[in-house]
């Protein structure tokens, strides 16, 4: 329940931040009055989103059982790249994003024609961005766990964005952005390793990769996958009791890069050393 709570909780509050900063700045140039442009475009993003997530889970329903696993596999490597993406992205990215939104909004409303669609359009593919981001997310998450806890935990992700996307907007809650997404970004990168691993034994399951197999340990007798521990754990950071030889090594070497990548510190450019006099032989 924590890793979908807490993924919806990210993206929710950068689908927030966006519409706070949209909206934020239409109040400060007196141009409310494309508002409801904005919220348009917020709706149809939903829209989009939820049609692909019920159009995808009802397709990978009539599949049979190996195309299933294989089904579960894409949609497990695909959520990686996204996941990976997004926190790169947030990372370089949320310096210069309410800059990058301001010059969105003017050009959006400089043109005489069609001024509210060109800002429903921009509107729409920020947020849809994220509402697909997670989409992705969630299948692979819904997909290997049971029960209600993995939407609860979304549904409860998405409400408190809400309320601090909104706390945010009128100047009630301050939030270190930072930092919360800095280390938002490590669960998220961990988590996603976790996915990478399970999609590599999806694809085996599908008879698509036969190597590494070894058992490189098994604590089904300790700590079961079926137990509470292996179950919270198996939700978190998709816990295997029994990992293969391959399952392993991908799982440690994807963390070990980006963790690497993600945590060291963003390099700025050096000013040039300036160029030595030359001094003339008389």
């Amino acid at each position: 329940m924590l890793a979908p709570f807490l993924i919806m909780l990210r993206e929710g509050l950068e689908a927030a931040l966006i519409t706070g900063i949209v909206a934020a700045y239409l109040k400060q140039t007196g141009r409310m009055a494309w508002m409801p442009a904005v919220w348009v475009g917020i709706f149809l993003a939903l829209a989009l989103s939820l049609f692909v997530g019920a159009g995808l889970q009802l397709i990978s329903a009539e599949f049979p059982q190996k195309a299933q696993e294989l089904f579960e596999a894409i949609v497990g490597l695909i959520a990686v790249a996204i996941l990976v993406s997004m926190v790169f992205w947030m990372r370089s990215a949320a310096k210069n994003m309410k800059a990058t939104l301001h010059d969105s909004i003017d050009h959006a409303l400089s043109s005489t024609s069609a001024q509210g669609w060109a800002l429903t359009g921009m509107v729409f593919f920020a947020v849809a961005r994220e509402g697909l981001e997670s989409i992705f997310f969630l299948l692979a998450i819904f997909q290997q766990s049971s029960g209600p806890a993995a939407p609860l935990g979304a549904l409860a992700g998405l409400l408190v964005a809400a309320v601090l996307g909104y706390g945010l907007y009128i100047g009630g809650i301050h939030l270190n952005l930072r930092h919360f997404f800095r280390w938002t970004g490590v669960f998220i990168l961990i988590v996603a390793a976790g996915l990478l691993s399970s999609s590599l034994g999806a694809l085996h399951e599908a008879g698509l990769w036969n190597h590494l197999q070894t058992r490189v340990y098994d604590l089904s007798g300790v700590l079961p996958v079926s137990s509470l521990p292996g179950t919270i754990l198996s939700g978190l950071f998709n816990y295997e009791e029994a990992p293969t030889l391959g399952q392993a090594i991908i799982y440690v070497v994807f963390l070990g890069v980006t963790l690497y990548l993600f945590l060291r510190p963003v390099e700025t450019a050096k000013a040039a050393p300036p160029q030595a006099e030359r001094r003339s032989l008389a």
